[in-house]
């Protein structure tokens, strides 16, 4: 087995190192802290890291009690989180530290700064935090066996936890989550001062802490059980495979595949990506990745730099669209409804793989419309060899959708059964490379009749040795590999573990005051009723939570605050929407904001490769997802993308199993947001004029929602569609006509 990189020398040639670099850390800042810490420090955080890993591993092999368990899992997320991500942003000395120095001059000694050296009260803040996780493992009979009466202790302890969880909280994720949920938390207390329509009776600070830290309906509740059991296993299952080199050979076979094509490059970066996201929860880190290659050559067949950033924000982003990960969402989805895996799965396949499809398609209009060149072939990897000298990495994640899909095993036996071969063949590729490497080498030394002298007597000791200490080098770096994905895994899940521990106090908030009920009753008044304008609002507050909060703590809070409205409202106007689907209509919108700006962090990185401005590039990625933003509309009222026909008389979701129909909603669908994606970009097979998009935007609403015009006209819905998908095909045709005979000219950028 060769490298995947070995064959791309086109590839690498284009790599900007600097912009690698940049891109680089920001993702490290913002998925695994901004410290680098060094000599005892940094094996410290090492230890923990790879301890912490192999907990996860235990648990998923010899069940662990639930409660348990997360509180292990808390305990190293919080205590990590102290350790890798410094109390300011700016290097230097932290406020504490300037304090101690001037109480104790001769004591306390100014550091270096708190990105370099973990100063010493984040140590003593990493062991609280930690004892305060743990205390729950600890004295877990006890707590159980006075549930509902805590006592002072427990009490003392709980609030230290949530004040230090919410400081984490602010570290790894911004301010608005830990924000948002102190604002809750004073809705507990000031309950009796609240306007009538939300006010509730109070509750005592006793009540909240045995709530939020004593029960399983707060910080221990639904979103960490689901980060400890699931998430981490499918999050270390994409450190290990990244680490084993899956992401490069993913956009090495996708330039080799369609850097031919007109706008090569743009469009092997909606397929990487897309690769990618099948196992990367995180749309920063598939900027990072799979940018570093994309952006540079996207610019060198003249897409302008902020276009080619936004392209890899747009493509990386919907990654966390793609089951089976999907952000984490997936599982905390499940659980939130008590359906299986696997149906969640279901409902959210077709959407993702239109949302690709449709992206390709946009990024195929401005290939034309900037008359950009394909690579030519010297300047591309033979894809032959490119895909069979990586076809090893497929082989796990074949392996996980086969015992999740066809044996139907569970998440976590699945996950850990990938994870296992994933590290089989990170231990077995290096040796095998290197014992390929240095029978090549010989080859070329000696000649081909010479190297079959070598299997003799006289020669076999040379090749022996030599065979050897390849053989010997490459185990030593497969283990390190496995040691350096471990460590990964386990980084990349702090953010995580953390974020859903502080998302359960809004869940726990939600549960305790009953504030549901009193939302829908808010936003029905808000919203007069109307489904529309309902969904309209849920979209905007999913859109502007998300740009302070991490996708899963964002889906979090509003699935558990507006995902109950759009079923109730959406059944008051005669709308019959299946929970499963009004969770991922918020989920959708909750991705969007990795590239909103000002805030999206996939923007920050993306314009770090391509050198453009930060802003211009998110505006720019957001116009490129605005196709996804319509299709959690489109889902709504056309649940068969969804593969459902409904809900049953016991509130359970009615399955389509007929092929035909599925086919149809899925070609309509993509008919409806090619003519919005031509509509939006001014280009179809011609440069559009305004009495062009305007058609082609009723061909798209006409094919979303065909009963705005059967209500009036009557008549089956089906053959609305039909004439819309023939109004595009026919405009189509008329601009292809006029553009024949033209000489193409690139339009405006």
């Amino acid at each position: 087995m060769s490298e995947p990189g070995d064959s791309a020398d086109a590839l690498s040639d284009a790599i900007d190192e600097e912009s690698k670099r940049a891109a680089e850390e920001i993702a490290a800042e913002a998925e695994s802290g901004g410290r680098q810490p060094k000599n005892l420090t940094a094996w410290l955080v090492s230890i923990l890291a790879i301890s912490w890993s192999c907990f996860q591993l235990y648990i998923a092999y010899t069940p662990l009690n639930s409660i348990i368990a997360r509180s292990i899992h808390l305990t190293f997320a919080i205590t990590m989180v102290y350790l890798a991500f410094p109390g300011t942003k700016t290097p230097g000395e932290g406020w504490v530290q300037r304090m101690s120095i001037q109480l104790f001059p001769g004591f306390m000694r100014p550091q270096r700064s708190t990105r370099e050296v973990i100063p010493w009260y984040d140590y003593a803040l990493a062991i609280l935090a930690g004892l305060g996780a743990f205390y729950m493992a600890w004295d877990y009979v006890n707590i159980i066996q006075r549930s509902g009466l805590p006592i002072q202790r427990d009490v003392i302890v709980g609030a230290i936890l949530v004040v230090l969880l919410l400081e984490a909280a602010r570290r790894a994720l911004g301010p608005a989550l830990p924000t948002l949920a102190i604002l809750f938390l004073l809705y507990c207390f000031v309950g009796p001062y609240m306007p009538s329509f939300i006010a509730h009776p109070g509750v005592p600070l006793e009540f909240v802490v045995d709530h939020m830290y004593l029960s399983d309906s707060g910080i221990w509740g639904v979103p960490i059980g689901v980060s400890t059991s699931f998430v981490f296993l499918f999050v270390l299952f994409g450190s290990l495979l990244d680490k084993a080199g899956a992401a490069n050979y993913f956009v090495q076979v996708a330039f080799a595949a369609l850097g031919r094509f007109r706008g090569g490059p743009a469009k092997a970066a909606v397929v990487a990506s897309g690769m990618t996201g099948l196992v990367s929860g995180s749309s920063i880190a598939n900027v990072a990745t799979t940018g570093t290659f994309t952006i540079p050559l996207m610019k060198k067949v003249g897409l302008p730099p902020y276009k080619a950033g936004a392209v890899e924000v747009g493509a990386s982003t919907n990654g966390q669209l793609m089951p089976p990960v999907m952000g984490a969402a997936a599982f905390i989805m499940a659980e939130f409804l008590g359906l299986a895996y696997l149906d969640v799965v279901r409902a959210a396949i077709l959407p993702a793989l239109l949302s690709y499809i449709a992206l390709f398609y946009v990024v195929h209009l401005e290939a034309l419309k900037l008359n950009l060149r394909p690579l030519r072939e010297d300047e591309l990897p033979s894809f032959w060899h490119t895909l069979i000298s990586g076809i090893h990495y497929v082989v796990p994640i074949l392996a996980l959708i086969y015992t999740l899909v066809i044996l139907r095993m569970s998440a976590v036996a699945s996950a850990f059964n990938a994870i296992l071969l994933t590290m089989a063949i990170i231990v077995v590729q290096r040796p095998m490379q290197n014992t390929i490497y240095v029978l090549g080498d010989m080859k070329r030394e000696k000649g081909v009749a010479h190297l079959r002298e070598l299997f003799g007597e006289a020669h076999f000791k040379e090749l022996e040795e030599r065979l050897w200490d390849g053989v010997l080098s490459g185990f030593g770096q497969s283990f390190g590999d496995v040691w350096q994905g471990m460590m990964a895994g386990a980084k990349n899940m702090m953010g995580i573990g953390v974020a859903t521990a502080a998302a359960g106090i809004i869940v726990g908030t939600v549960t305790l005051t009953g504030l549901s009920g009193r939302f829908i009753e808010l936003i029905e008044i808000v919203s007069l009723g109307n489904v529309v304008l309902m969904l309209l609002l849920t979209a905007i507050c999913s859109l502007v939570l998300g740009m302070g909060l991490p996708t899963t703590a964002n889906y979090i809070v509003m699935a558990t605050l507006t995902a109950p409205v759009i079923v109730s409202l959406g059944g008051k106007a005669g709308l019959v929407v299946p929970l499963l689907a009004a969770h991922l209509f918020v989920f959708y919108f909750g991705i969007l904001a990795d590239d909103t700006p000002p805030v999206g962090l996939a923007a920050f990185a993306a314009s770090a490769i391509a050198k453009s401005d930060p802003i211009q590039t998110g505006v720019q990625g957001f116009v490129y997802d605005l196709r996804t933003a319509v299709l959690p509309f489109v889902f709504i009222y056309n649940l068969e993308l969804l593969m459902m026909q409904g809900v049953g008389p016991k509130g359970e979701i009615i399955w389509i199993n007929d092929v035909l129909k599925i086919a149809w909603v899925c070609f309509v669908s993509l008919a409806a947001m090619f003519a919005f994606a031509s509509a939006l970009q001014g280009y179809f097979a011609d440069n559009c004029n305004w009495g062009e998009r305007a058609i082609l935007m009723v061909v798209c609403v006409s094919a979303f929602r065909p009963s705005l015009i059967t209500d009036f006209t009557g008549g089956p819905r089906p053959v609305v569609q039909l004439i819309a998908v023939a109004i595009f095909a026919a405009l189509y045709w008329y601009q292809h006509n006029r553009r024949k005979g033209q000489t193409p000219q690139p339009a405006p950028a």
